[in-house]
């Protein structure tokens, strides 16, 4: 639950002592041992199980409180590792056998984090209007809008090792941002995405690329 401030990721970063504490703790959750407390279980339950076999430290993505936590390098100034993260979680934890769906299913949230994860965003605050950037699992993806428009993610050198954004467009103009909004996405468009074996650290650093937070906006 130490992460579960969705509408001010910044106030946090602030309590942490900044991004490079802020980061780093991050960094922590998927690097530590990914052992277990079984505690009044009893015994493994299966959302440790799958967490255990899939060998992402302390990231236990089966239970839903955690799921938005791969995006928030986004708000200091490390979007690339929210792209591996988000990328590497899909992998191994979601495929189309008798294993490949983790933990519970709560209210259709882990099964929507895939949805709008292999799109390439997220909705880490839901009150507002953004979805924070991740890594798409797919070459184009074709969004049909209610109002006869189409927003289309296009990702054409997108491949297994290529998780990283190296530059995009949104219908023809540089795109910076780790965050796009809702009204970009429903007045239709393309966002365009180069994609890359290689972290581009330059791209989205700026206080202007930062997804919303109560204590910045």
């Amino acid at each position: 639950w130490q992460w579960s401030v969705f509408h001010d990721v910044q106030g946090l970063i602030n309590l942490m002592g900044g991004n490079q504490n802020f980061t780093a703790k991050l960094d922590s959750v998927f690097s530590e041992p990914n052992r277990v407390n079984t505690g009044s279980y009893g015994g493994m339950i299966h959302e440790m199980t799958e967490m255990v076999m899939a060998n992402i430290g302390q990231y236990a993505h089966g239970n839903q409180p955690i799921q938005h936590m791969p995006y928030l390098y986004n708000f200091a100034g490390q979007p690339w590792k929210s792209q591996f993260h988000a990328r590497d979680i899909m992998y191994k934890l979601y495929n189309a056998t008798e294993n490949g769906y983790p933990g519970d299913e709560d209210q259709g949230q882990t099964s929507s984090w895939y949805v709008l994860s292999a799109l390439g965003f997220y909705s880490v605050t839901p009150g507002t209007d953004e979805y924070v950037m991740g890594s798409p699992m797919f070459k184009k993806t074709t969004i049909n809008l209610d109002n006869g428009k189409k927003f289309v993610i296009e990702a054409p050198a997108n491949a297994k090792q290529n998780v990283y954004i190296k530059s995009a467009s949104l219908n023809g103009k540089p795109f910076t941002k780790n965050f796009i909004k809702h009204g970009e996405i429903i007045n239709g468009g393309v966002l365009k995405l180069e994609m890359s074996d290689q972290p581009n650290t330059k791209r989205g650093i700026e206080e202007k690329d930062k997804p919303f937070s109560v204590s910045r906006d």
